[in-house]
């Protein structure tokens, strides 16, 4: 099976994390601030947070934002459910903005409708969290604009988009936002096995999360409440939690990081050979928007809607048995069981809706070859001319 995402690990990741773990620290150690000071001096942002995964550099990020009861939340129906599930677990709601029929990111036309709406209801949100589908940079500067005339505040969610650019500005910048989240994953662009980042500009806003993700202490002279403390002293001044990264994962990530550049170029290259491989199909192929250089995370297409759902399935199906990995990337997060519970149904949100009953992800990934990917290109053109 060709699967649609996979790490590539080197002897170099592997010597990077033999030596932390010979080493005296295997967490708390200098290995995490290393890995943060890199991506922070790579998207240049002045702050980054690592934390065990992407949802729990949501959920600080809320946190520290002081999202909490009585607040609203918006993102997108077309992402991974933790993007909405960091307002739960904080009391606060949730509601979603559609996507747009092109990107499959938040569709700003939609936005800018629904926050006209919100503000004569007295129902703005809170915060903002836009998603960058599939590795590709949402219209921030346009989001941000509306976050100063209505007031939210903006995470951007880049769980796919390490190594992407809008207008040659690195996604994690945090021009256009409070705060923006990385993910490690193994399927992501790079790994550290499991693990997150949030970068930020604030000072204040990195500090609260950085107690947040471990027990809500802090042992900074500045930050105490004693004068004058003793070597052992600290105190607990929040709620946290323990979401540190340890020192191996971030071993692991500092070392992937080196080949961000080359793991984002050679993705880009397998998506123009998709590109042309699946001309002339009855497909809606991804399409990078003018300004953007997608990370390209994920390559997702549109098979004919207009065939059903069992066409879909089908296609799906054979295309395993082939041996090719393809997945479903998203299943909306508003009608997931739990989500329908809320109140949430078929019908609010169309554009998403219609991305779930036709997208199709294909393998892509920096080691994919290009006799794997045309074994891929080759499957989709027979089953969809059998199907």
């Amino acid at each position: 099976m060709i699967p649609y995402g996979r790490q590539d690990v080197t002897q170099a990741d592997i010597d990077a994390v033999v030596e932390v773990l010979r080493s005296d620290f295997l967490t708390q150690g200098a290995a995490v601030p290393r890995f943060e000071a890199a991506v922070a001096s790579l998207v240049g942002a002045d702050h980054a947070i690592a934390v065990n995964s992407a949802t729990s550099a949501l959920h600080i990020a809320c946190l520290a934002l002081e999202l909490g009861p009585g607040d609203i939340l918006w993102t997108v129906p077309n992402t991974f459910v933790a993007s909405a599930n960091c307002a739960l677990y904080c009391g606060a709601s949730v509601d979603f903005v559609d996507i747009d029929p092109h990107t499959w990111n938040l569709s700003t036309a939609a936005f800018e409708c629904k926050l006209a709406e919100a503000a004569k209801a007295g129902r703005l949100p809170k915060i903002v969290i836009p998603v960058h589908f599939a590795g590709q940079p949402t219209d921030q500067e346009r989001i941000w604009g509306l976050s100063q005339q209505y007031g939210f505040k903006v995470i951007e969610d880049a769980s796919h988009s390490i190594g992407a650019a809008r207008h040659d500005e690195a996604v994690g910048s945090c021009r256009w936002s409070q705060v923006t989240v990385f993910s490690f994953h193994p399927v992501k662009i790079i790994t550290s096995a499991e693990g997150g980042m949030a970068m930020t500009r604030d000072g204040e806003l990195a500090g609260r999360m950085a107690m947040l993700r471990s027990h809500g202490i802090t042992r900074e002279p500045a930050r105490l409440h004693r004068a004058d403390p003793p070597p052992w002293y600290y105190e607990q001044q929040m709620l946290g939690f323990n979401y540190r990264m340890t020192d191996v994962h971030a071993a692991l990530g500092t070392s992937q990081l080196t080949r961000l550049g080359a793991y984002v170029e050679r993705r880009n290259a397998l998506a123009r050979r998709y590109d042309a491989a699946l001309q002339g199909l009855p497909l809606q192929l991804p399409m990078v928007r003018t300004g953007n250089r997608s990370a390209f995370h994920l390559y997702s297409v549109h098979l004919d809607r207009s065939r059903g759902a069992e066409y879909h399935r089908k296609v799906f199906d054979e295309l395993r048995k082939r041996g090719i990995g393809v997945n479903l990337h998203y299943t909306p997060v508003h009608l997931q069981p739990y989500y329908r519970k809320l109140g949430f149904h078929r019908g609010q949100f169309p554009q998403a809706e219609i991305h779930g009953e036709s997208a199709l992800t294909l393998p892509l990934y920096a080691a994919l070859t290009e006799e794997q990917q045309d074994q891929a290109s080759s499957a989709l053109r027979e089953v969809l001319q059998d199907a």
